[in-house]
């Protein structure tokens, strides 16, 4: 029996038009465009190979072809790529050209809900202009970006967050990939296991040990069948295969805490190697809320094991802090009260939470509840 004139009209009213924005390199290209003599340079922003070291924060395409990454350590970065140029963060222009480029995104509609300085996801569904096409939208926004800021952008579009994000990452830099509701089952059932959101490295090679390669596969299994393999997560997986995501584009979220976490391509079980796999991720850490320019007075430290098992320990501070050095050192001093000497270990991570009231600009600033891993790889 076929759905009447007005169940059709209901569910036609309950699409959405979703645009998620990701600038390319961002840090990197602002560097770029600011400084002639680094374009067409491999560029690499946050980190010295030299002294204390630390993390790359973006790397420019240049950059990427020697297999640079973001969250990198800064000397494996020089040494696949010896001839890159490393720049200390001006956070201050990253955040000047961010706020320009929100300006772009309020000309179209206000329902704009910032994941980072550089990326956000826009719902359309009504737009200010009343252009009515999501993709004639985002192809303007792109335009606009380019035209005013001398920067690219990539755009996903669809008709919900998590698609409209893994659609954004297709055609990088400078893409725009539109993947409409008749298309998101067969896009999904095609889509390598690697390239879903929230599937990471360990995970997907457990994935494919288990005959998942490509969401064609994953959807085979049971909910209940992927939380016994996955945890928790097993649910997200068994909904962002099919295409599922309810989630309402909320712009006046407020950042409650700031974490980055890392899953280990083996269980870690000597202490000395769980502290440098911590200090790495202060380092993290300190990049992240420099970049939102927050201090948090309590230090969460997230551990989980190879059965799956996830504790966690905090420790709040009567002021706000955000070194790296008090973030790493409170860090390690939470891990070693919890005995994990000969214990198998697959993710460490730290978050800070408890900020202080931001000034107006950071207001601005703010992304979602929780900001995710690592600083813009885009």
């Amino acid at each position: 029996m076929s759905d009447s004139p007005e169940k059709i009209e209901d569910k036609q009213k309950t699409i959405r038009k979703i645009i998620h924005i990701d600038m390319d390199a961002f840090y990197a290209s602002v560097e770029q465009r600011d400084n002639p003599e680094y374009r067409g340079k491999p560029v690499i922003v946050g980190g010295f190979p030299e002294g204390r070291g630390g993390v790359v924060a973006t790397a420019s395409y240049e950059a990427r072809k020697f297999g640079v990454r973001s969250a990198m350590p800064s000397k494996q970065a020089s040494k696949l790529c010896p001839q890159a140029i490393f720049i200390r963060p001006r956070f201050e222009a990253y955040k000047a050209a961010s706020q320009k480029i929100r300006e772009i995104f309020h000309r179209y509609t206000d329902l704009v809900e910032p994941l980072s300085l550089d990326e956000a996801y826009l719902d359309v569904t009504t737009d200010k202009l009343g252009i009515g096409l999501a993709l004639d939208i985002a192809a303007q926004i792109k335009k606009s970006i380019k035209e005013e800021l001398d920067l690219t952008a990539s755009a996903g579009v669809s008709v919900n967050k998590f698609v409209a994000k893994i659609a954004s990452e297709i055609k990088k830099p400078d893409g725009l990939t539109f993947i409409g509701p008749s298309k998101i089952t067969s896009f999904m059932e095609s889509l390598p296991v690697e390239k879903f959101f929230g599937v990471g490295k360990v995970t997907a090679a457990k994935m494919k040990e288990m005959g998942m390669f490509t969401g064609k596969e994953l959807k085979k299994y049971s909910v209940e069948e992927l939380v016994k393999h996955f945890g928790k997560n097993g649910n997200f997986y068994y909904q962002i295969v099919r295409g599922i995501d309810d989630r309402q584009v909320e712009p006046n979220r407020e950042t409650k805490s700031l974490s980055a976490e890392d899953t280990f391509p083996y269980d870690l079980t000597r202490l000395e190697d769980m502290n440098q796999e911590l200090d790495k991720i202060a380092a993290l850490v300190e990049q992240r809320l420099l970049y939102y320019g927050l201090k948090g007075r309590t230090v969460t430290l997230k551990i989980k094991f190879s059965d799956f098992k996830i504790i966690t320990r905090s420790k709040s501070y009567p002021h706000p802090v955000n070194e790296n050095g008090i973030i790493a050192s409170t860090a390690r001093q939470l891990l070693e009260e919890t005995a994990p000497e000969g214990k198998q270990i697959r993710l460490l991570g730290i978050s800070l939470s408890n900020f202080g009231e931001p000034d107006q600009k950071q207001k601005n600033n703010r992304g979602k509840d929780q900001l995710l891993l690592f600083p813009p790889s885009s």
